[in-house]
């Protein structure tokens, strides 16, 4: 599904040169679940933000769905990520002032889905992660678990094929923390590829396949076995 080949990532400013991502070669199997690991500041998020096409990379190659991620121009690669990619933020990054029905189907309305399909997709999404109950209340109305239910079904009511984590448990306590954690093993086990980022071995061992970088460079890759026996 992902095919990165020596990927490399560098920040400059006028006083000092950054590689955030160093000759990075990877595969991510369809149905996979990848934990990306490693301390503050070895490339994480700039890896995850160049595999969501949030970020450009300068040399190699970043192939999805067989399609060469390198030289698209914005306006294709927007397109591209609206389709196929769905993205879980730490702070939730829904928006106050629209209920939860109407943060779940904003995607959609950017996705120019008619109005009775949008219907249909958000109370799905919404069943699907128990929060239909919530659909009139606002994000200050609801328990930081629950928001992240609500960014969740945000992320797969457009029926991606990917889904992008990146520390979706960082704001939660321990309980709501391993509800979504929960979810997220639910969603894989049904047929979902995921890649998070986290800081939290406990966070990564719901994964199939676990890789830490250091310095940009990956130095470790293992086949979880919890996931299997979750499984």
């Amino acid at each position: 599904m992902i095919h990165l080949k020596n990927l490399s990532k560098t920040y400059s400013t006028e006083e000092v040169e950054t590689t955030a991502v160093n000759d990075i070669s990877l595969e991510v199997k369809e149905g996979e679940f990848l934990a990306i690991m490693g301390p503050s500041g070895c490339g994480k998020s700039t890896l995850l933000n160049i595999i969501g096409l949030l970020d450009s990379f300068d040399t190699g190659s970043y192939s999805f769905l067989e399609k060469e991620m390198f030289g698209l121009k914005e306006r294709d690669r927007a397109m591209f990520r609206k389709q196929n990619i769905g993205f879980v933020f730490q702070n939730f990054n829904l928006i106050d002032e629209l209920s939860v029905y109407e943060n779940i189907e904003l995607p959609l309305v950017y996705n120019k889905i008619g109005k009775a399909d949008r219907k249909i997709r958000v109370e799905e999404a919404m069943e699907r992660l128990n929060i239909s109950h919530r659909s009139k209340h606002y994000p200050q109305q609801l328990s930081g678990g629950q928001q992240q239910r609500v960014a969740v079904a945000r992320a797969l009511v457009n029926r991606p094929r990917l889904i992008l984590a990146d520390e979706p448990t960082g704001n939660l306590d321990s309980k709501n923390g391993n509800e979504v954690l929960e979810l997220m093993t639910e969603l894989n086990t049904q047929g979902a590829t995921i890649i998070m980022v986290t800081h939290s071995s406990y966070d990564a061992g719901f994964s199939s396949k676990i890789i830490t970088l250091r310095d940009g460079i990956i130095v470790g890759e293992k086949v979880n076995q919890r996931q299997i026996e979750i499984i």
